[in-house]
């Protein structure tokens, strides 16, 4: 069988949800491949979430929940599919002219099990010509959402990105209570949430709580889970940020580029 107008997209993380967004929006039908478990923070912008929640909505696109074995039933349908599928074993059941790895590894990958059109890959670990065929910089910076066809993006540098204490981290390993809701407001010191309920996790400043993990996931020590927004706009916790729609872009621009993946998605 064959999903020869589709783009296959491993993650659906935030910024994997921008890149599925700015595709669909663009008559570009994607199909997204996740973990049993997902663990995206900005959940209320993720796909991802349809795997708990059997569907999930972004910016009026809906996205699925779909039994792999049920996949044919959903090839016109306007809702974007979510399966699970970590290996990407449907690689090797299905043909697909264009395959972006969005899982945000930061890690060298492994080879997928077949050869396709084009494969775009987001970010660092991957290496243009060698891990696939183009790269995406997903880096904030005047790179950011830039196409590179050799070479690698810039590198990992295990920081976040503006205010370092923006990010909320587990202090132990544990299962985690949510104390806060995505889009509430977060005064200095309050909890926003309590791993195995003796060890709290509080918000570094006043602002709006833009991610947390699922109520009751089991988290490991340091794991991201949770991002305060000092700019105070819970508006802002329920849009996809302009980064993913970069990334997203610099994705559009790639498949655009190449003419066998262009003519695989009927373009």
């Amino acid at each position: 069988m064959h999903f020869d107008n589709f783009v296959l997209t491993r993650g659906g993380g935030d910024l994997a949800t921008g890149v599925a967004l700015r595709l669909h929006r663009s008559g570009i039908k994607t199909l997204i491949t996740e973990l049993a478990q997902p663990l995206a923070v900005r959940r209320a912008v993720a796909f991802s979430e349809a795997v708990y929640e059997g569907s999930q909505i972004v910016e009026g696109v809906v996205a699925r929940l779909v039994e792999a074995g049920q996949l044919e039933l959903w090839k016109d349908a306007d809702a974007i599919p979510v399966v699970v599928d970590p290996d990407a074993i449907l690689l090797s059941r299905f043909r697909f002219p264009v395959v972006v790895d969005a899982r945000m590894l930061k890690t060298h990958p492994k080879p997928i099990p077949v050869s396709v059109p084009l494969h775009i890959g987001l970010g660092p670990g991957f290496r243009a010509g060698r891990d696939c065929h183009v790269v995406i910089e997903t880096h904030r910076s005047h790179t950011l959402g830039r196409v590179f066809r050799e070479g690698t993006t810039q590198s990992d540098s295990g920081q976040p990105e503006g205010d370092p204490r923006r990010v909320l981290r587990a202090p132990i390993g544990g299962i985690l209570e949510s104390k806060k809701q995505i889009g509430e407001q977060c005064d200095e010191g309050e909890i926003v949430a309590v791993i195995n309920e003796t060890h709290p996790v509080l918000s570094p400043f006043r602002g709006v709580l833009r991610g947390l993990i699922r109520d009751g996931m089991h988290v490991t020590k340091g794991l991201k889970i949770g991002d305060v927004d000092a700019r105070n706009d819970p508006r802002a916790c329920f849009l996809v940020s302009d980064k993913s729609l970069a990334i997203g872009g610099g994705v559009l621009e790639a498949i655009l580029s190449v003419p066998e993946a262009r003519r695989g998605l009927y373009i």
